[in-house]
């Protein structure tokens, strides 16, 4: 009876497994190749900088982003609605204006999606001087 009990158990974390690695596939998932991109030293005179980051969907199902948030006002994110088909990439371009802002920066932008519970987090940082 024991070993019956063993194997039953055995079969039910097996199938368990199986079941949740099935349902992983069929989700959305959110990647990208960098998550950090450093602007270096830019001039506060030359206006706002802007970077491209890619968004990929490495999962089974359309990636849908519903919300792009930034961490201050001087950074402004923009990303197209339209949902990102599974291995297809989309684009969330991120702006930082250094007006008035001459010093080292640091800002996180917050993507929400269905491909990720919770925020997904990239960054942009760099260092504004005067001339």
């Amino acid at each position: 009876m024991k070993r019956f009990t063993t194997l039953l158990l055995a079969m039910v974390v097996l199938f368990g497994a199986y079941t949740l690695n099935a349902q992983d596939k069929n989700k959305a998932k959110i990647e990208v190749p960098e998550d950090t991109y450093d602007f270096g030293t830019i001039k506060e005179a030359d206006g706002p900088v802007s970077h491209v980051f890619e968004i990929k969907n490495t999962g089974g199902a359309p990636l849908v982003i519903t919300r792009v948030m930034s961490s201050c006002g001087c950074t402004t994110p923009k990303f197209n609605r339209e949902p990102i088909a599974p291995g297809k990439s989309g684009k969330i371009t991120v702006e930082y204006n250094p007006a008035g802002r001459v010093y080292p920066f640091v800002k996180t932008v917050s993507v929400y999606s269905n491909g990720k519970e919770g925020p997904f987090i990239i960054t942009i940082k760099g260092t504004v001087v005067k001339e």
